[in-house]
């Protein structure tokens, strides 16, 4: 390895195999290692700290929005927040909830033509995710910058090997990712501002997943990227064939909730581990998969993360609430308390000694949730991962109609006996806790949501 500038610690350092730094860093590149000093010790803050710090970030975003956005400045106002007054905990909690509906119907009234200069430039980024409801926000060239040294902090937490293969199997918009060739590139993207880089391979998810396997083959990878949905796909096929990918390391898994079973099965198949993360689109980085357990630490130097109860009260560790998120650093589309409409569990402090709050389980969007008969709700666990235990079950979906009846729809090899269609509902029943009426239905594919998402239970209710 070559000499490594000063200002960045030996932990940091250590974390990192196999890269070859450039001769002289570029003024990215500089700045990206300033980022990763800070970084690596504001990780290891006691709880306190790191919050007073975002709320100084906060009160910075809340005084620019109020001065170039009128229609946050409403809000502000409201809720007791000036442009010269100084940010409190009490003001904050009055500031009303941000919702996806709101921020769909306010089109460009969040957003503001001249942020900073310092931030850059600006450009539009616009998702669906798996809700239907177009969602557009700007956002800054300082906020891709902050995406860059979150990726950075992934890697270095997860120890990869920047000099291997990375290969990624996610939706193309470009439509040039396509079986068999997909799209190759010298280097991993963004850590090549700062880092030598092996190369890396991209395929678009909608390729069949026999032919996944055959390009995954191909490509001697050492960390494989793509949906948690997917990757069930692909370790189905390498058990049923046989086939497996021994240049693996680690696969990386996002977008979608990561069933726990599917780490296990990952482990007996191919012998490697799972590394999570949670992002969205609009806000950027969320939490990220602890390097020592499966808990996810939320990543409070780019957004406040707030897991609230129904009456917007902050849930305590044990305790399931909707994810509410600030994004520090976008001064083009302030997000203020934005309601993603996903729900986590709150974690206790992690073993691991970060100050970063735990979340021990990302649960998914609200409305994927179980209504039973009497109307209290819970999230369903189908045992759909065993399902090919059972009979040939490809793929399967399974729709609330009713609060008594629930479709489940399934993709098989072949027509299904008797015994195994009634095998298939005592597995479901056995896991709902209530004698449902669950109509099989047998269709050719079942489609992912816009973009990349695949929902496995979703409600009509």
């Amino acid at each position: 390895m070559n000499e490594q500038p000063a200002d960045i610690s030996e932990h940091t350092l250590s974390a990192i195999e196999g890269i070859g730094w450039p001769a002289v860093p570029g003024r990215e590149g500089a700045s990206l290692l300033a980022v990763l000093f800070q970084l690596e010790q504001s990780q290891w803050w006691p709880a306190e700290k790191l919050h007073a710090h975002q709320l100084g970030q906060i009160e910075k975003l809340c005084h620019f929005a109020h001065q170039h956005i009128p229609y946050l400045s409403k809000r502000l106002e409201a809720a007791g927040i000036g442009q010269h007054k100084p940010l409190s905990e009490e003001a904050w909690r009055e500031l009303p909830i941000l919702t996806r509906d709101e921020l769909q119907k306010s089109g460009t009234k969040l957003q503001c033509t001249e942020p900073p200069k310092g931030h850059g430039r600006t450009s539009q980024s616009t998702t669906t995710g798996s809700t239907g409801k177009p969602v557009s926000v700007s956002r800054t060239e300082l906020s891709a910058f902050y995406w860059t040294a979150f990726t950075l902090r992934d890697h270095i937490w997860r120890k990869r090997d920047l000099s291997a293969t990375f290969a990624t199997i996610r939706y193309d918009r470009s439509a040039r990712a396509a079986y068999p060739d997909g799209i190759e590139s010298d280097n991993w993207g963004s850590p090549a501002a700062l880092f030598r880089t092996g190369p890396a391979a991209k395929l678009t998810i909608t390729t069949p997943v026999a032919d996944q396997g055959e390009w995954l083959a191909r490509q001697n990878a050492a960390y494989l990227s793509t949906n948690p949905s997917n990757l069930g796909e692909l370790l189905r096929l390498s058990e049923e064939s046989g086939v497996r990918y021994p240049s693996l390391r680690e696969v990386q898994t996002l977008s979608e909730v990561l069933d726990p079973a599917l780490r296990a099965q990952c482990r007996r198949l191919w012998g490697i581990e799972i590394a999570d993360m949670y992002s969205t689109q609009e806000t950027g980085y969320i939490a990220l998969q602890c390097p020592e357990t499966e808990n996810y630490h939320v990543q409070s130097e780019c957004a406040l993360i707030e897991i609230l109860d129904g009456d917007s009260t902050p849930c305590q560790p044990g305790e399931v609430g909707r994810v509410v998120v600030t994004p520090l650093h976008n001064f083009a589309t302030p997000l203020l308390r934005y309601d993603i409409g996903d729900y986590a569990e709150v974690g206790a402090p992690c073993p691991c000694g970060r100050g970063l709050p735990v979340l021990t389980r990302i649960m998914g969007r609200a409305r994927a949730m179980l209504t039973l008969p009497d109307g209290s709700r819970s999230w369903p666990l189908m045992g759909g991962s065993r399902f090919a235990e059972i009979a040939p079950v490809r793929q399967y979906q399974f729709v609330q109609k009713s609060r008594q009846a629930i479709e489940a729809r399934l993709v098989v090899e072949r027509p299904l006996n008797e015994q195994e269609e009634e095998a298939l509902r005592e597995r479901m029943l056995a896991r709902l806790g209530h004698p449902f009426e669950i109509k099989l239905s047998y269709v050719k594919k079942i489609e992912r949501q816009a973009g990349e998402k695949y929902e496995e239970f979703k409600s009509e209710l």
